[in-house]
């Protein structure tokens, strides 16, 4: 196992370790994985840092998953939770934000917000409802970077709003437009006027049939094999 250095090193293999590498090294040096602290703690270890809550901030841009009371109800105003730790930022080379990863101005983020309807992208949520899974977690909208590869292979970052729960997944959510297009290439023409009544109206009108299956798929094991009993003994 590779020996990390001290959170309170500032030299690092000749090279200057940088604040934000120092940061990163504290949070699994002190405070461990899903640990809580405070912006006082962070202040207190690095008294002489001016920004040291930016350069903590900084590490989400490289994976580093550090959550507040918005996306974490158990924990108290002035608390943060160290979730899990991203990109070894201590090394040369790995601290560099990717190269897509600029500034997103409000009126961009006010732009894309807009034309998402004020949804997430990925599950549908709006901003300060909660998931509707028993928690009292506020979903919290961002604008994120999402990978499109183009029919001819190139590869660009268009902006979607995604709540903060989904931007933590781990989930590889690269658009190949060329699978896209291609699958749209292959629907019948009823199906091309279905889905081009859905993509006009920005949703999708479930039948009674769909709604009925996903309650099926909801049912506890013996309670599908009713179900699916009842059925066996109905006329077509």
């Amino acid at each position: 196992m590779t020996m990390l250095p001290s959170w309170r090193d500032t030299t690092y293999e000749t090279s200057k370790l940088g604040t934000k590498a120092r940061v990163a090294l504290w949070l699994i040096q002190e405070v461990t994985e899903n640990g809580t602290f405070t912006k006082a703690d962070l202040r207190a270890a690095f008294p002489d840092v001016a920004q040291i809550d930016r350069r903590m901030r900084d590490l989400r841009d490289h994976g580093w998953e550090i959550a507040t009371s918005r996306e974490d109800p158990t924990l108290q105003q002035q608390e943060h939770r160290f979730r899990t730790r991203g990109a070894d930022v201590w090394i040369p080379g790995q601290a560099k934000a990717p190269v897509h990863k600029g500034s997103i101005t409000n009126a961009q983020r006010a732009k894309v917000f807009q034309d998402d309807g004020y949804l997430c992208r990925t599950c549908g949520v709006t901003g300060g409802e909660t998931y509707g899974d028993g928690g009292l977690e506020q979903a919290v909208l961002n604008v994120a970077r999402r990978p499109v590869i183009q029919p001819d292979g190139s590869v660009g970052h268009q902006l979607v709003t995604e709540c903060q729960r989904c931007g933590r997944g781990n989930v590889d959510r690269t658009v190949h437009m060329e699978d896209v297009l291609a699958e749209i290439e292959s629907l019948a023409p009823v199906e091309r006027r279905v889905i081009r009544g859905w993509i006009a109206a920005d949703r999708r009108n479930h039948s009674a049939l769909e709604r009925l299956w996903g309650r099926y798929r909801t049912l506890p094991e013996d309670a599908r094999k009713a179900v699916a009993g009842k059925l066996d003994g109905t006329d077509d």
